[in-house]
């Protein structure tokens, strides 16, 4: 509780100081008066499927509108979204955002985001903010809404997962370059807890959260530089639990309860670069538990230790390695200690003009230590992964034909390494493709088909997978603002002594650009499928999906009011470019 505590100190002493800075509108006048330019657009998709609608809906309708108005050297861009993709209807999408720019002052409001350490905040927020960034120095804050309440019928069987309202506000500031730099973040964020249902209150908890991180980088030569990446989090997991008996000044700001936790995360990376040498070594640690409800989805309880490097031989042969080791049970608390380890290799050349070739290698391999019980012999987890690829390419074109052929080959393992295994999880996969593309340089038109196939052996089974596909492109009209293009492929699949299913698909897409600023587009995917005896000559491909797309974007300016400068510098290179 004492860090807990601290963490609360820490931050309100970063935000003790304050910087003013004037905006500088010395350069207003020679700034254009006013400029109003913009998009507007709707994307409409039907979609229909003779086994019923389960994982799509029927019809999906978009409507976007973009307007930005530039005052004098001000950018006040303003953005409206709405969609109605789901498939009850009952929940729209609505989202707007202005975030105007003037000089190096950038103001949010509206459904907006800022940068930040991953550790404290990688998610959007609605409500306001302002940043001020120059070369080397950067503030900003902001205030909003993280998550709106989910508040659902507690009768109703089909309802959404419930969730409270979720505040936060935040800020950061940052001094340094690129090479030597250092910036300090802080995130405030709470549920509300009036704005859910009593009902649903007693299964779930309100929660609160406050974080201070810092990022840095040094540079002290210009072959060697050093970046940490650090974070502490104070996290409240049920706000209406007891709180401590003893208070403080920072109470205000977080409520210290008995279900709080204090826990920490962060990187460190050191990197070499030289002219045809590089290398990286990085250590990366989230304590359990760690939490930031800044962050939509953040692993923790682990700790991990890797490497990269690259060269170049000879400027013709790249080489490429990484490795890298993780490992979760921090505290000793669970009852195995899982360890991870990925490692890969990977060459590539070009060999004269026209030949290409490249190699990989990547692996895996997890095996299970004790933690609080023993690893026994039967139930260990010992697994081993190793994929190797080859991928030559070959390209030549003549004064009618360009000719490009490329040729992938994969083979896959996955073999449990445990004494006792009967190889019933073991799985063998080998993939090869071949692709020929071709264009028709008096046509203006592009061919293209390939070739693959799958097989995936097992414990008693095998699964293949077939797959041909021809598609062409080109561009039409004077000015080719008509592009069309179209793709046929079957698909074949068998599950040995199990099942045998074929498709047929035909996708179908067109656009046309108007005046440059109004762009039509529309598309369409017919799908056959279902399962097949190819030793029948009729197949039972009973089984349809109709997609359907239409799409318009237009993109205006609608007011233009330009200083003389601006016009001056028009007229001189509409000058330049007829000479």
């Amino acid at each position: 509780m004492k860090l807990i505590k601290f963490i609360v100190a820490l931050t309100l002493t970063l935000l003790l100081p304050s910087v003013v800075h004037a905006q500088n509108i010395s350069d207003i006048a020679k700034s254009d008066p006013l400029i109003i330019t913009g998009a507007v657009g709707t994307q409409n998709t039907y979609h229909y499927s003779s086994v019923g609608d389960g994982y799509a809906s029927p019809m999906s309708n978009s409507v976007y509108a973009n307007l930005n108005i530039n005052l004098y050297g001000i950018s006040m861009p303003f953005a409206f979204y709405y969609t109605n993709d789901n498939l009850n209807y009952s929940h729209p999408q609505i989202s707007f955002n202005i975030s105007p720019t003037y000089k190096n002052w950038t103001g949010h409001l509206g459904q907006s985001s800022m940068d930040m350490s991953s550790y404290v905040m990688n998610m959007s927020w609605n409500g306001v903010g302002l940043e001020y960034n120059t070369d080397k120095f950067r503030v900003g804050a902001f205030y909003g809404r993280l998550r709106a309440a989910i508040n659902p019928d507690p009768t109703d069987p089909f309802a959404r997962t419930p969730q409270y309202k979720r505040m936060g506000w935040g800020f950061k500031a940052g001094f340094g370059s690129d090479k030597n730099y250092v910036d300090i973040y802080l995130l405030r964020a709470y549920d509300q807890l009036k704005s859910l249902d009593e009902r649903w209150r007693e299964s779930i908890a309100p929660q609160e959260n406050i974080v201070v991180g810092v990022k840095g980088c040094v540079t002290p030569t210009p072959w060697l530089s050093f970046t940490a990446n650090a974070a502490t989090s104070a996290f409240s997991t049920n706000t209406t639990a007891e709180s401590l008996p003893t208070s403080t000044q920072f109470d205000k700001i977080f409520d210290t309860k008995y279900s709080s936790l204090a826990r920490f995360a962060g990187d460190a990376n050191m990197n070499l670069s030289f002219s045809n040498f590089n290398t990286s070594i990085s250590y990366r640690l989230v304590q359990p538990d760690y939490t930031s409800l800044g962050s939509y989805y953040m692993s923790n309880n682990y700790q991990s230790l890797g490497i990269t490097a690259s060269t170049n031989l000879f400027n013709r042969i790249a080489l490429s390695g990484t490795f890298n080791g993780q490992s979760d049970n921090l505290t000793n608390k669970q009852m195995y200690t899982t360890r991870g380890f990925v490692y890969g290799a990977n060459a590539s050349s070009r060999i004269g003009n026209h030949f290409n070739i490249a190699i990989g290698y990547n692996g895996y391999l997890q095996r299970q230590d004790d933690g609080t019980v023993q690893v026994t012999d039967s139930s260990e987890v010992h697994r081993v992964m190793n994929s190797y690829s080859l991928t030559p390419s070959y390209s030549f074109d003549t004064d009618d034909f360009g000719h490009s052929i490329s040729v992938s080959a994969n083979y896959t393992e996955n073999k449990d390494l445990n004494k006792f295994a009967t190889g019933e999880s073991d799985v063998k996969t080998t993939a090869l493709g071949l692709s020929y593309g071709l264009n028709v340089k008096p046509w203006e038109m592009d061919f293209t088909g390939s070739l693959s196939h799958q097989q995936s052996k097992g414990y008693k089974t095998k699964y293949t997978s077939d797959v041909a596909s021809l598609s062409t492109s080109r561009s039409f009209l004077e000015d080719k603002n008509l592009n069309v293009s179209a793709t046929v492929s079957v698909i074949y699949n068998e599950v040995e002594r199990q099942s045998k299913n074929m498709s047929i698909g035909c996708d179908f897409s067109a656009s046309y650009t108007l005046k440059k600023v109004h762009v039509f587009s529309a598309s369409a995917a017919f799908n056959k499928y279902g399962d097949v005896n190819i030793t029948k000559t009729k197949s039972n491909l009973d089984c349809t999906d109709i997609t359907m797309s239409l799409n318009y974007a237009y993109t205006f300016s609608l007011l233009s009011i330009k200083s003389k400068s601006t016009k001056e510098k028009e007229k001189q290179e509409r000058m330049v470019s007829k000479m």
